[in-house]
């Protein structure tokens, strides 16, 4: 029987290195390999390139491994609420690739099924085609992008089983199906892990084919990363 389980979160990154790329599902705080960041942290290892749609907030998520300037580069589609990220952007500590959501997306899908590059329209006659090849396709014109190079792949799932057979849930799918088999090992957390045949063939959202690794994950926080209320009134 197929078992890709591993024992603990440093089983899991086993192999991580300085210098590698990383792609990290999530968007904002959602969806998060939160276990998985905590580890990068306390292993130290630095001159990190990271895929991820955004740096999560100072104080956690990617905002943890830039307060201890252990990224050189961040590729995202947006700075978000992470001032820190800001000032390194700003003051050039920090090498930023800001492209389009929809292209981060599809640059991790083509890399996901072995497709060197895609044609998108998007960012055609911006700073962001600049260098690029562009190609009219049907009156249009589009903008090369070429696939992700990744060499870890960390993923939050809510349900797996020892086969990697992965189950989604809510928005906190949004990049983390994209990335799974997209990078030279993919790492999955599951906030439940079951036993292989528990898990509805018709709810699956990822095949364990596109897993190396997954474990159980410990002590999530699932932040919100940005709250907005209304102040209490009192009743008439």
């Amino acid at each position: 029987m197929i078992n890709k389980q591993v024992a603990d979160v440093k089983e899991a990154l086993d192999g991580v290195s300085n210098g590698m790329t990383l792609m990290l599902g999530g968007f904002g705080l959602c969806g998060i390999p939160e276990n998985a960041i905590s580890e990068l942290v306390d292993m130290n290892v630095n001159n990190l390139t990271c895929i991820s749609n955004n740096a999560g907030v100072d104080d956690f998520g990617l905002g943890l491994l830039l307060q201890k300037h252990q990224v050189k580069k961040m590729v995202s589609s947006y700075v978000g609420e992470n001032d820190e990220f800001e000032r390194q952007m700003l003051s050039g500590e920090l090498d930023v690739e800001l492209i389009p959501q929809g292209t981060l997306a599809e640059r991790c899908r083509a890399a996901q099924a072995g497709f060197p590059a895609i044609y998108t329209p998007a960012g055609y006659g911006t700073e962001v085609a600049e260098g690029k090849e562009t190609r009219e396709f049907d009156g249009k014109m589009y903008v090369l992008e070429t696939a992700f190079k990744a060499d870890f792949s960390f993923i939050k799932a809510w349900k797996g089983d020892a086969a990697g057979n992965l189950i989604f849930k809510a928005t906190s799918r949004n990049f983390n199906p994209n990335m799974c088999g997209a990078a030279k090992i993919t790492v999955v957390e599951v906030e439940e892990l079951v036993p292989v045949g528990s898990l509805d063939p018709n709810q699956i959202h990822i095949p364990g084919i596109f897993v190396q690794r997954i474990f159980e994950g410990k002590g999530y926080e699932k932040r919100i990363e940005k709250r907005t209320v209304r102040q209490k009134t009192e009743s008439c």
